[in-house]
């Protein structure tokens, strides 16, 4: 598993789920029926994606789709880097 994912939200640090288990124990229980389906349903192209969404719903932000582009280009560029 890689280094935990931070952002902040109204000045203060959060954490930003970046596995599978983090990301359903952070859903309220009513939606991880939905999340499981759509996991394990997921294929190599569209895991990434489907990961993508679902961290929106456990971050607690409404510019989360902006803070998760900006994660996922930190990434790519620490990847193509190493």
């Amino acid at each position: 598993m890689g280094e935990p994912l931070k952002t902040f939200v109204g000045g203060t640090e959060v954490d930003v789920p970046n596995s599978i288990p983090d990301i359903r124990a952070t859903l309220p229980e009513e939606r991880r029926e939905e999340f499981d389906r759509a996991i394990n349903g997921a294929g190599v192209q569209e895991i990434q994606a489907v990961m993508r969404h679902w961290m929106l719903e456990a971050v607690p932000d409404p510019e989360a789709e902006r803070i998760l582009d900006r994660l996922a280009r930190d990434e790519a560029e620490r990847r193509s880097v190493a």
